[in-house]
């Protein structure tokens, strides 16, 4: 348990080195910077669900032979289902949007926003939480190397998302500490589901190819309902696709060179 602590947190610090950037820039991104940033972290989370948790969870069950898909294949439906589960019952407002999401609620615009940005963490510390479960159980598919990949990988992109809630949230009014807490607070759910899916994990350890896949299925779920969107929205530009490359080529580097 103890090798997994500095995996998990990574990912919750490079959220929080993000909300920083509210110390010290003026305003909200540019249309073009958010694009960039949103395809960015949709191409690392494609990446990651592929190398760091699908393929991993059909080489464990390699001895189901030509049905070696079919644990990939619950946990990732399981996955796509939990987050459609969680987007309808959360309200929330994703970026660029005119209406929330979820149920009526009388919460603040600004608070369904970072709901938001908090609800896709979730997957997110889940599947670091998957891969060091993994690593501590002994599977062979896993390496060190590979689970502190994945968390890089996780931080690279949660610093802009960092900045995508502070800055907004300062803009609109709140002050530069208010914003940069709640920026850091929208990252909090990573360590702390991360945690559970460790805990889940040495309960049932047969169930390791599910939880890989289902942290997959959440991930893609998020990039296909939320990320791809925003980083396409409004006049036509190629810098979302661009960006999406980059952080996919980045995250595959990483997870096979490190692991």
């Amino acid at each position: 348990m103890v090798q997994a602590i500095p995996g998990l947190l990574l990912p919750f610090l490079g959220t929080a080195a993000g909300a920083a950037c509210v110390l010290f820039l003026r305003g909200t991104l540019g249309r073009g910077v958010s694009r960039a940033l949103t395809g960015f972290a949709a191409g690392v989370m494609v990446a990651a669900s592929v190398w760091s948790l699908l393929l991993p969870a059909i080489e464990q069950s390699a001895t189901w032979g030509r049905f070696s898909f079919f644990p990939a294949l619950i946990g990732f439906w399981g996955g796509v289902l939990f987050l459609l589960l969680l987007d309808r019952v959360i309200p929330h407002l994703h970026a660029g949007a005119s209406r929330a999401e979820g149920p009526h609620s009388r919460l603040t615009r600004v608070t369904m926003t970072v709901l938001a940005v908090t609800l896709h963490n979730i997957p997110e510390g889940m599947a670091v939480g998957a891969v060091y479960a993994g690593l501590i159980s002994g599977s062979p598919e896993i390496t060190a190397g590979g689970a502190f990949a994945l968390a890089v990988g996780i931080a690279i992109q949660n610093f802009p998302e960092g900045a995508i809630v502070s800055l907004p949230l300062s803009a609109a009014g709140r002050s530069k500490g208010r914003a940069f807490l709640s920026g850091v607070l929208s990252g909090i759910v990573e360590p702390i589901f991360g945690l559970f899916t460790i805990l889940a994990a040495e309960q049932f350890v047969p169930a390791m190819p599910y939880l890989l896949a289902f942290a997959a299925g959440a991930m893609i779920y998020v990039v296909v309902e939320e990320l791809i969107p925003e980083a396409s929205a409004g006049e036509h530009s190629d810098l979302g696709v661009l960006f999406f490359s980059v952080g996919f080529t980045v995250m595959m580097i990483l997870d096979v060179a490190l692991g």
